[in-house]
This record gives C-alpha cells, structure tokens and sequence, in this order.
C-alpha cells in the first residue's frame, strides 16, 4: 500500500473514533438479537399496541393510537380544573436526555419534540390502564377496552414484551402528576395486580420500594417481582454451582427418568415455581400454568436475562434449561399433568411439548451458577445405581417392543410351569418311597 492509502485509512479510522465516546453507554432497552428472534419472531412482536419507538410504525398497531389519545384527553378534561398536557410535557422533557440514553437503537430521525411526545402518550396510556383496571369508575361508559376480555389479556402480553418498553422513572415521573407525588408504593401495587395472571407460577408478589431507577422497565419490574429459588434469594438451599472446569450432565425426559424408578409430585406449598427438589428418588415441582401467553413471557423474560446476565440472576433461563431437559414429547407432558405439574390450557400435549422445547433452543448453554447444577447430579447418582438401571433397561428392552413383551411372558410363564413340575416329581418321588 502507498504512502497516501495509508495515510486516507488512517484518517478514516481517526474520524469514527471520535464518533465513539469512551464508556459504553448504560443501556436498558434494546431490539432482540437475531439469534433469538429467529428462533420464533412471533414471541417478541406486539399484538395490539407499540409503546416506545421500535414498533411505533407497524401498520396493525395504528389503530390503538386513537384509544392513547383518547385516554389523554379523558384525564385532561375530567380534573378540576381541566388539565394542561404542558404540564406532562414539561416533566418529561426535563429527563428527555436520561431517556434517550436507554434505549440501544433509537432512530436517528427522530427528534426531540417526537421523542418528548411517544413518551408522554406512551406513558398516560400505561398510568391511566393500570388505574382504570383496579377502579371501575374511571372507566369511560362503553371503553372497548374493558369490553373484550381479549383485549386485556393482549394489553398485558404487549406491555411486558423486550422491545415494547418505556423507562421506568418515565412512567414514575407521570404517575407524580396524574396520581399523587411519590406515591410510588400505590402505583407498583397496580402494576402488580394488571400484570398477575401473567405468571405461569408460584412465587410472584410486588417488589420492595426503591429508587424508581433501579428498576429499568416494566418487563424488569416483573422479573423483579418474581421470588427465585432459594440459592439466588440468599437462603438455605441444597442448590450449589457449576464447579469451574467440570462440564455440566443433562438429566433425561420425565419418561425415562420414571423408567429409572424417579417419581414425580407436584408441591402443593412452597414460596416459588423455581424451587425445585430431589430427594430420595423423589422430584417435586410446583405447578405450572401453559396458556398462549406463556411462551412470549418466558421467551422475554430469558431475553431480558441474556442482556443483563452480569447481574448472575438468571432463574429463569435456568429453570427453562431444566424444563426441556425433562419434557422432549408428549409423552413426558402427559406424566407431568398426571402429577398436576403441568396445568395445560393449550389442551393439546404435543403443542405443550413443541413450546417447551422451543424455549429450549434460545437458551445456551448453563454458566457456573447453574441453579439445579446439585439436583442434576443427585439425579445421575440415583439413575446411577445398579437396580435402577437394571429396571430402566429391562422396561425399555421388554415393554417397549411388543414381541419381546410376549417373549418375555412367555419365558416366565414355562420357567413357572418348569419348577411347579419339579416340586411335583419330588411329592411324588417321596410319596414312593413311603
């Protein structure tokens, strides 16, 4: 290369460089990495409503933009005296740069009037929800929204989802002046109560009070609001890591573990759905719930913990991890809701099987904290012994294949017939002598 090509490269390189600022921005929302997406696009896409700038031009979401809108002059118009949007605007505008810094993959043409004005429109929208959900009398006279039951149930699916976010203090600064100031305790108790029937489990209960900034989103807040095992909250637990440099065994499906004499019950008390035991060849796990929304809350939920996994409380991913190790058809789905584990309101076992191991597939590979890394191993050692085995194999060698079933009766049946005519040739044999 010539002189003068080096120096057009290096040029080149130095004027992106100052592009660049020297520490990486704390980023709280981001769009999904193809990698997971592609897994199953359908997980991370809004139904009805788009909040936030990454879904804001889909053309199906149009439509609730209107009922945004119409929320906003509702709350306008019934204070006395009627309100001032200016009065939201401004707030919002004074954290407008603390904002735009959440998000990883903000337009750049969007401007910070636009910006301003999503977020309040955003915002009122989700305040004015969640209030008009615990009390009836704010609702409007013939609202569409608490018409349709379907409509709310997609509005909690659609608010949760990775990319559909707005900063938390956003919606706590708004709360302030729709509600009351630093009321935050009231507004997160809505929150909670909109949000429940998403859980598919035990476990969930509102989040202590903090510093609205140490909670990132909504999708964060329910990731907070939901109680891990033991291990990750600090307790006692038989739950231990990964040790470094040992490679993690995978348990087998709930078939084959019940072939090895494992038996299964589901945990009618305990504190969390991620609490899961083994003892004495026994697993006990607490119920599951599978619904159509289940799949996109998991799936979010995992997401959101790829992108934050430095904060080593990964319980989801981790119990997913756990779930498809145990369930790969609809075999294993049908052992699981025979014990009351798995409460399947999708109604058909394969699609149940066809999820679970779905979510299995966006999850890598366990780290060294590893939340069942014991329970797995207890298992290999139950699996391990000899009778287990020895019963394991004969059920999947003789009940497995019908003719060698047969053969096998068969053999017992003329092994029976065989010493019942040797106990009778001695009877006769002594009776002789006599």
């Amino acid at each position: 290369m010539d002189p003068d090509s080096i120096t057009q490269a290096s040029d080149g390189i130095n004027e992106k460089l100052k592009e660049v600022s020297g520490a990486q921005p704390e980023c709280t929302i981001y769009r999904v990495h193809r990698h997971l997406r592609d897994l199953n696009p359908k997980a991370y896409e809004p139904e009805v409503i788009a909040i936030g700038p990454y879904h804001n031009n889909s053309e199906h979401l149009k439509r609730m933009e209107r009922h945004k809108l119409r929320y906003l002059k509702q709350l306008l118009v019934t204070n006395d005296p009627p309100d001032d949007v200016g009065r939201y605007v401004a707030a919002v505008s004074r954290v407008e740069a603390e904002a735009r810094r959440c998000y990883a993959d903000l337009p750049e043409t969007l401007t910070p009037a636009e910006f301003v004005q999503m977020l309040v429109l955003d915002g009122c929208f989700i305040v004015q929800l969640v209030r008009k959900f615990e009390t009836v009398i704010l609702r409007e006279e013939n609202d569409p929204i608490f018409q349709m039951n379907w409509m709310i149930n997609s509005l909690q699916r659609d608010l949760m989802l990775f990319e559909n976010q707005l900063p938390f203090f956003i919606l706590c600064e708004l709360y302030d002046l729709i509600a009351a100031p630093n009321q935050h305790s009231r507004f997160w108790c809505l929150l909670f109560k909109f949000f429940i029937s998403l859980y598919p489990g035990r476990g969930s209960k509102p989040m202590p009070i903090v510093d609205p900034r140490q909670v990132k989103h909504l999708l964060d807040f329910l990731h907070q609001s939901w109680l891990p095992p033991p291990r990750c909250s600090g307790g006692g637990s038989s739950h231990q890591v990964i040790t470094l440099g040992k490679r993690l065994r995978f348990i087998s499906t709930a078939t084959r573990l019940q072939d090895a004499l494992v038996m299964f019950t589901n945990r009618s008390r305990g504190e969390t759905l991620f609490d899961v035991r083994f003892e004495k060849g026994v697993m006990t796990m607490a119920p599951l719930t599978i619904e159509d929304r289940t799949e996109s809350f998991l799936q979010n939920l995992i997401a959101y913990e790829q992108y934050f996994e430095h904060n080593q409380n990964n319980f989801v991913t981790d119990y997913v991890k756990f779930l498809a190790c145990i369930v790969d058809s609809s075999m294993d789905v049908e052992i699981l809701s025979r014990k009351g584990i798995i409460h399947n309101w999708l109604g058909d076992e394969h699609k149940v099987a066809e999820m679970v191991n779905k979510l299995g597939d966006s999850v890598a590979e366990p780290g060294n904290s590893f939340v069942y890394a014991k329970m797995f191993e207890d298992v290999h050692r139950h699996c391990g012994k000899r009778t287990n085995m020895w019963m394991a194999n004969s059920i999947r060698i003789y009940f497995n294949r019908p003719l060698s079933t047969l053969t096998l009766v068969i053999g017992l049946v003329g092994v029976y017939l065989a010493v019942m005519q040797t106990v009778f040739s001695v009877l006769q044999y002594n009776q002789g002598k006599k």
